[in-house]
């Protein structure tokens, strides 16, 4: 393992880093840090022996000058060990700083042209008025090396109401943040202001009694959770190992993914490296007043830099462990979110089972899989990001969308590109596109990705019956051929293969990337938003590794004029077989919105699959014991029970796939004790305060546990 070299930035790091860039003059009053996050060195020097000087990256921007600056520092050095002053025109400018939110109302409600179009509308209290920047996209010609946002106004009638409700469309508000001016009010057209609340937090809007009859799920573990982690983020479970991270841009960042083979006890690698590099959110309304709205939540906004605090039985139930986010402030100070990151186990349901008719056995495993998590809320929405590892070795990303859909007003019957949610409320047809980043290193290094399809096999004498089909393969060679869409009526998956490495039965060794198939980029080849996303335009690239290359679309989204990122370096057309390679895959939502997604939206998904193909010699859980639960008991399958007092006849307990998301127990303490070392295998957890533990004999106390980091390190 890595560990130490690979670790989240800490506090310490941080201030140290802060202190060199004041004292070279680098952060000055006017000074902001958008990033600050750990360059990890060349993965091949780490995995060679070498142990450079950990280096720290941070992207600045003055808004004395208008200057965006990409530093590397060294900290345990003391020293600057690069400098880049960015060109507006063709690199794009350093990611959006917080105080640029905050200026732009204060700014807007001072001019007398946005003044104006309010006025027309009936609208004069500035206190119900909320300007909500945006950002710019691709500059016009007047507006070249500006540093702009784009603004759109609601109304917020109370300070209780949920403004989403009341969007002032029509009016686009255009603001240099630098220079504090408002550059341009456009008033397109005047739509009238929907009148109806959305006001789903406040119980007397809702109008509506608690549902009845739902009753407790109570998760627990009495010995405590199966999984081990250490100071650095290294997590052991159930013959997985791999280190938690967390960064400012992409959120959860997890290295040194490896599983035991169970029949050879060897520990082999799988990823070196996977997280989410980018995220797109592009509106499908082409309107004057909405061409621009297309999002970056990584690039431009830095998604994990809006991590939330998660809250036992809420946002997590069961037994938790908690981790905090360590992260730069826009003041260049270490701030802390606790408890950012959730990790629990969940049981998934059935992973094996047979009842045979000519031997008589009967057997079943359970299964359970290893949860890591985090949530954010970025503008309107909220996403979760769950990461799975399951006893059969399978990897799964899956993202929960759920918040306030951004709304308009809705112009009328059959308009082609947005839904009516409430009366004269609209929300723009849209769509949320991930890039997660998976640099494999599937038993070594060298790896290679053949796509597999599914196809018929023509009718003649190797298919006289008509009825055979069969597997194609084909070698992606080249950077070239590694942009794929997927193919869901020819089962088109991607097997990340190592062709130096054998299995029993004499083939490569590999894992398969399952994607969901879902569309791609809507947006027109010509169009400024497939120049500046072109990564969002193929499910799948693969690309040869380059410690340089880590975002999809490129360091410097936020204003850049397109080409970056992915384009650019597969421009090189280097070789991706049987080398050190990555995937990177796209996958979303395409979202047209339902009445049912208002006022808040209920949770939607979208992920991927990646798992063992041939990588073992045969089914890895073997060796997963047969659950000796009171409902699952061996020697009592066949018939109904009294268990410990309680009547379980005419209930189907054995196979109850439970949604482990169910409420916290009402009246319990949850602020969990201090598990030094983080050895949570043992089996008494007390939750102190506690009164309502015990039920019929049974320990259901939910546990929370939040390891000890120094200086805030979290990871």
């Amino acid at each position: 393992m890595l560990a130490s070299e690979l670790r989240t930035v800490t506090a310490d790091e941080i201030e140290a880093t802060r202190a060199v860039l004041v004292r070279e003059g680098l952060l000055g009053p006017d000074g902001h840090v958008a990033y600050l996050g750990l360059q990890e060195p060349d993965k091949r020097e780490l995995l060679a022996g070498a142990r450079p000087a950990r280096r720290i990256r941070v992207m600045l921007v003055d808004f004395g000058t208008s200057l965006s600056t990409d530093v590397v520092v060294v900290p345990s050095e003391d020293r600057v060990e690069s400098v880049h002053e960015l060109d507006p025109d063709t690199e794009g400018q350093a990611p959006v700083v917080i105080p640029e939110f905050a200026l732009v109302e204060e700014v807007v409600h001072q001019d007398e042209r946005w003044l104006a179009a309010m006025a027309k509308r009936g609208l004069t209290d500035l206190s119900q008025l909320r300007v909500n920047p945006l950002s710019a996209g691709v500059l016009g010609v007047d507006e070249a090396g500006r540093r702009l946002q784009r603004c759109f106004t609601f109304v917020q009638k109370t300070p209780d109401d949920l403004g989403w409700a009341h969007p002032v469309d029509g009016v686009t508000v255009i603001v240099d943040v630098v220079t504090r001016e408002v550059l341009d009010v456009i008033d397109y057209v005047d739509l009238p202001v929907p009148e109806e609340d959305g006001n789903f937090h406040l119980p007397s809007w809702v109008g509506l009694p608690p549902r009845e009859g739902l009753k407790p799920i109570e998760i627990t573990q009495p010995q405590g959770p199966s999984f081990t982690i250490d100071d650095d983020g290294v997590i052991d479970w159930l013959g997985w190992r791999l280190q938690v991270g967390f960064d400012q841009r992409e959120g959860l960042v997890l290295h040194d993914i490896g599983i035991r083979d169970p029949d050879t006890g060897e520990q082999r690698p799988v990823l070196y490296r996977a997280s989410i590099a980018e995220m797109m959110v592009p509106y499908g309304d082409p309107s004057p007043q909405r061409w621009f709205q297309n999002f970056f939540d990584c690039g431009e906004y830095l998604l994990g830099g809006f991590a939330n605090s998660l809250e036992l039985g809420c946002d997590c139930v069961g037994d938790i462990t908690y981790l905090d986010a360590v992260m730069a402030g826009d003041d260049g100070h270490a701030r802390v979110v606790p408890q950012a990151i959730c990790i629990h186990e969940e049981d998934t349901g059935i992973l094996w089972k047979h009842f045979d008719n000519w031997n008589g056995s009967s057997d079943s495993r359970r299964n359970r899989r290893l949860v890591i998590s985090f949530f954010v809320t970025v503008g309107n929405y909220d996403y979760g990001f769950y990461w799975y590892f399951g006893l059969d070795g399978t990897i799964e990303l899956e993202v929960k969308a759920t918040g306030v859909v951004f709304t308009s007003a809705y112009p009328g019957a059959g308009y082609a590109f947005a839904s009516e949610l409430a009366p004269g409320l609209g929300a723009p047809y849209h769509q949320h596109l991930f890039s997660a980043r998976l640099d494999t290193m599937i038993d070594g290094l060298g790896n290679a990705v053949d796509e597999l399809e599914a196809a018929l096999v023509p009718r003649g004498p190797a298919n006289p019956t008509g009825t055979g089909f069969t597997q194609t393969v084909t070698r992606l060679r080249t950077e070239s051929e590694g942009g794929r869409l997927a193919d869901n009526t020819r089962n088109r998956v991607w097997h990340v293969v190592n062709p130096s490495v054998q299995n029993r039965l004499g083939r490569p060794v590999g894992w398969v990337l399952q994607p969901e198939g879902k569309p791609v980029l809507l947006a027109d080849a010509e169009s400024d938003i497939h120049a500046r996303a072109t990564y969002a335009t193929k499910h799948l690239w693969v690309t040869a590794y380059d410690p340089a290359e880590n975002y999809a679309a490129g360091d410097f989204v936020n204003m850049h004029p397109g080409g970056a990122g992915l384009p650019a370096w597969i421009a090189a057309d280097r070789s991706i077989d049987d080398t050190d390679i990555v995937l990177w895959h796209t996958f979303g939502l395409t979202h047209f919105p339902r009445i049912e997604d208002w006022p808040i939206m209920p949770v939607d998904t979208a992920g991927f699959t990646f798992k063992p193909h041939d990588f073992f010699g045969r089914n890895p859980t073997l060796d997963i014991p047969e659950s000796v639960s009171d409902h699952c008991a061996p020697g009592h399958r066949h018939g109904s029970h009294d268990h410990a007092g309680h009547d379980h006849a005419g209930h189907d307990h054995s196979d109850a796939d439970h949604d482990r998301t169910g409420p916290d127990h009402a009246g319990h303490d949850h602020a969990g004790p201090d598990h030094a070392g983080h050895d949570h295998a043992g089996p008494e957890h007390a939750a102190a305060g506690n009164p309502d533990a015990e039920h019929a004999g049974h320990d259901h106390t939910d546990h929370q546990h939040t390891p000890h980091h120094q200086d805030g390190d979290h990871a």
